[in-house]
């Protein structure tokens, strides 16, 4: 034995028999294992350094010692657990989960005497297996996880690891999975119910599961004793039964926000829609507190408020009409979406400018490593989407197109007037991404869309939006980040009448806005997280030219004046989390909105409606001079209260404004709806909003509950006079009404999302009113008192459901009953000169009969070989499968005299659709 080790071990004893010096005489009685350390750490000098979530709380111990070491305390405590102990400094105990600590000295020593080879022996030290930190060998591991409790006088050289293989996203057991430890040359298998069993050495285990269709994954298993471990492994193969709303476990008991709803795009593609087209924005209807005003119709209403009172971003960029062929389809391709997020309670003070919700659509972030697509053919529409690196590990592109081929249907059909009919639509979008290094990304998005239509009439209407965009994102260090965003967008319509008389014309309507923003994030603390930023907004709207098409037309050309506005906001949110049971969101945005000239402004005399008659002076003001402005500070408060991991209570307040205004008076929107900017005139909207829910989630996330109540009113909701007219209609406040307005309701929603059974049922009970009064008759609507708004459905009922019956096929199902709108019905009738003329009961008095419909689909998908050169997905689907004529409006008018109601559906029968998917 040399000088060296002799030196060694003099050393060690000393330091252990100054450990051991010490005798302590402690009682344990029926004492936690964190109330044993704290109750040593008073009756001693010993100082504990460890982790909470270590100890088992409900485990106790009684545990008597009567001058004993410290090591044998120690050693007796911690007896059944998988914890060591290392003391430093004879007065600071060093708690680890699994492993030892070693003397550097020591583990030199033991690392030059003990072969890798050699039998280990009950009385031979053991030793320190060493975990390499090298990043390239690291990061190429799924995870690491430990075995037992390290023990440096081992007893055997193998352990027995055991456990059972799963599916991640099902939870089924996966049989006939091969376990394979390379570089050792040790395999096993699963049985048919997905259990294993192996011996494996002391120490590191890299372990590989193999089998067809299984994710690639490595796992590194340090064994120190025998035990088990449950693999979940990841398909290689798309989900069919993925109805997930929120991606991340638990997420809906442990956020603050109220009325947030996440859908994946990838995630709707077997529920049965209209025309076999996968829609977004139609499946966020069937979810509670969202309605659409019926079949065709173009726009949404949410808890109670108008289709313009909802904001619509595409990668952060407004878009003002969202809907593709009257409302059938939605403006955004699915194969390019990622998520849509729904913000219908608490809206984040970085939005503003709407007061019901925040439809914010996000496009696929492409990190595209090789050249892949997708593709689709169906009866109406056709797509087609490519993600390609253009310099690889820096920069790629999303690129997507879509178009339909209506226009043989129609053709196809049966009636005259139809056959002459033409109605198509096509958009575009790309988006490219470029890591400029690891603390700046640039992305670049455009967008275009254009529709088309004529349907039994000369008259051709067209819409289409535009966006372009410039998103910077930067990292300034760990705590704060920013991003930057410069943005265009536009939407425009033109009606074109051609036909054999002398008064074709040419119609144009266009709106366009310039968005600045900069949003920041500040990671104060663990505590404390801020979002803060800047926003500018320019308006640029361009109410119609009327011009005659034709040298024989005698149409009058008629230019409506132009509207110009800014509004600009600052904005700041806290998000404190007080303790691990109460967190709140507390923001701000302050508003300040200036109209614009040039503009020409009518001021009305007091206390007289307003028309023509009642003008008492015009203003002219200069380009760009602000000559009206509002301002308003806006608070939202959001918070939740955790009663334990699976169920949580939150509320919420909100008060907002908004500037711009859609004007119809049809009852749903249409494309060619006219947007209002706040003037002298017309003043902004304001809503406040109190929520509050309750969540439940059972079985970790497998089932999920919420039952939520909301209450808001409005002020200076904008409506309209009896017989009202918009387009081109250059003082449009002598049409218009102002008035408040309340909505209230309760939302519930149940979801199960995993196993062969999933989907959603929801069901909403709200209510919509508004109230216009006033001192004259013609600006007075029933009375002056509350009535129903043309959108209150006071119940609404949908079911989503996917069963899988293999890991191919599957059968989907939608259900969906609403109340029927409210309608205004003639009461009765009068004769004017021989003929009949209607008198009609007060606004919305009536309802149309209620809406009910069932869909069906099957789903197939291809085989799941991994070398294919792409997946097919076959969506076979019926479309009201029970035939339900719907009605989507009941009207009256008066033909030769005489008075005659119609009754309109857009689905009136069953509507078969095969469409086939193709990725590549």
């Amino acid at each position: 034995m040399n000088k060296k080790f002799i030196i060694i071990l003099l050393f060690l004893s000393i330091k252990f028999y100054a450990q051991e010096k010490e005798q302590i005489s402690i009682d344990f009685n029926q004492l936690t294992q964190l109330e044993a350390i704290s109750l040593i750490e008073s009756k001693t000098n010993y100082k504990f350094f460890y982790i909470d979530k270590w100890f088992n709380k409900e485990t106790q111990v009684s545990l008597k010692f009567t001058n004993s070491s410290i090591t044998k305390i120690l050693e007796a405590l911690l007896e059944n657990t998988n914890l060591n102990y290392y003391i430093l400094n004879n007065v600071d105990i060093i708690l680890t989960q699994n492993s030892l600590i070693y003397d550097s000295v020591y583990q030199e020593t033991i690392e030059s005497t003990v072969s890798e080879t050699e039998n280990i022996s009950e009385d031979k030290k053991t030793a320190p297996i060493l975990i390499s930190t090298n990043n390239a060998i690291t990061n190429s591991y799924i995870k690491r996880i430990k075995i037992g409790k390290e023990n440096n006088l081992a007893k055997q050289k193998n352990y027995k690891l055991s456990g059972t293989v799963k599916n991640s996203i099902t939870g089924e057991s996966i049989a006939n999975v091969v376990l394979f430890v390379r570089d050792k040359n040790i395999y096993t298998s699963t049985d048919k119910n997905g259990k294993y069993t192996f011996n494996l050495p002391y120490g590191s285990n890299i372990i590989e599961p193999i089998l067809t269709g299984i994710q690639k994954s490595k796992t590194e298993v340090i064994i120190y004793g025998n035990g088990t471990y449950n693999f979940k492994l990841n398909e290689v193969s798309e989900q069919l039964e993925g109805f997930e709303i929120e991606s991340s476990a638990k997420k809906n008991i442990r956020s603050t926000q109220t009325g947030i709803t996440q859908i994946k795009a990838e995630e709707v593609k077997t529920i049965p829609q209209v025309l076999g087209e996968r829609d977004i924005l139609k499946i966020a209807t069937t979810l509670p507190g969202i309605q659409s005003a019926g079949e065709g119709a173009d726009g949404v209403n949410v808890r109670g408020g108008k289709s313009d009172q909802n904001l619509f971003l595409l990668d952060k960029s407004v878009l003002y009409n969202p809907t593709h062929f009257l409302g059938l389809f939605s403006a955004v391709n699915p194969f390019t979406t990622d998520n849509l997020k729904v913000y219908k309670g608490n809206i984040p003070s970085e939005f503003g400018g709407r007061i019901s919700s925040v439809f914010d659509i996000t496009t696929k972030d492409n990190d595209a490593k090789k050249f892949k697509g997708e593709a689709s053919i169906g009866p109406i529409t056709s797509n087609l989407s490519i993600e390609t690196p253009i310099i690889k590990g820096k920069s790629t592109l999303l690129f997507g197109v879509r178009n339909t081929y209506s226009n043989w249907l129609l053709k196809a059909l049966n009636d005259k007037k139809l056959k002459n009919s033409s109605a198509s639509f096509y958009d575009i979008i790309a988006k490219y991404k470029h890591h400029i290094n690891e603390n700046n990304v640039v992305r670049i998005s455009g967008y275009y869309s254009n529709d088309k239509y004529s349907i039994a009439s000369d008259t051709t209407n067209a819409y289409g939006n535009k966006i372009l965009a410039v998103d910077w994102t930067h990292k300034f260090n760990d705590k704060n980040s920013g991003n930057l965003l410069l943005s265009n967008s536009n939407y425009s319509f033109n009606i074109d009448l051609d036909s054999d008389s002398n008064n074709n014309f040419t119609l144009k309507y266009v709106i366009d806005e310039v968005n600045l923003k900069l949003k920041m994030k500040y990671l104060y603390s663990k505590k404390h997280k801020f979002d803060y930023g800047i926003a500018s907004k320019l308006y640029n709207v361009k109410p119609g030219n009327k011009d005659p098409k034709g040298e024989n037309s005698i149409i009058t050309p008629i230019s409506v004046q132009k509207e110009r506005a800014i509004e600009n906001a600052l904005f700041i949110t806290d998000n404190y989390t007080i303790n691990k049971k109460l967190a709140i969101s507390l923001g701000a945005r302050y508003t300040l909105f200036s109209a614009l000239g040039g503009s020409t402004q009518r001021t009305y005399a007091a206390n007289t409606p307003k028309s023509d008659a009642s003008v008492i002076s015009v203003q002219e003001y200069d380009n760009n001079e602000a000559y009206k402005t509002y301002q308003g500070l806006s608070l939202r408060l959001s918070s939740r209260y955790a009663i334990d991991d699976e169920l949580s209570i939150k509320a919420s307040f909100s008060n907002l404004y908004q500037f711009i205004h859609r004007l119809t008076n049809n009852t749903s929107a249409s494309p060619t709806d006219t947007w209002k900017l706040s003037d002298l005139n017309i003043k902004p909207q304001e809503s406040l909003q109190a929520s509050l829910g309750i969540y439940k989630n059972v079985d970790g996330n497998n089932y999920e509950f919420s039952l939520e109540g909301y209450y808001k009113a409005y002020k200076n909701i904008l409506d309209y006079k009896v017989g009202a007219t918009f387009l081109l209609n250059e003082y449009i406040e002598t049409e218009a009404l102002q008035g408040p307005g309340k909505s209230y309701g309760i939302e519930f929603l149940a979801r199960k999302n995993k196993g062969r059974l999933n989907g959603w049922l929801s069901y909403s009970y709200s209510r919509s009113y508004q109230k216009l009064d006033s001192d004259f008759l013609e600006e007075r609507v029933n009375n002056g008192n509350y009535f129903p708004t043309s959108y209150d459905k006071p119940h609404d009922l949908n079911v989503i459901a996917n069963y899988k019956l293999t890991k191919r096929f599957s059968l989907s199902a939608n259900f969906a009953y609403q109340t029927g709108r409210p309608i205004t019905y003639p009461t009765g009738k009068y004769i004017l000169q021989g003929n009949e003329y209607l008198l009609y009961s007060d606004r919305n008095k009536f309802r149309v009969p209620d809406y009910f419909r069932l869909d069906l689909g099957l789903n197939i998908e291809g085989n799941h070989k991994i070398k294919k050169v792409g997946h097919s997905f076959w969506n076979i689907s019926v479309y009201n499968v029970l035939g339900r004529n719907n009605p989507y409006a009941i009207f009256f008018v008066t033909e030769n005299g005489k008075v005659q109601a119609y009754r309109s559906s857009i689905f009136s029968k069953p509507i078969p659709t095969i469409t086939y998917n193709f990725k590549f």
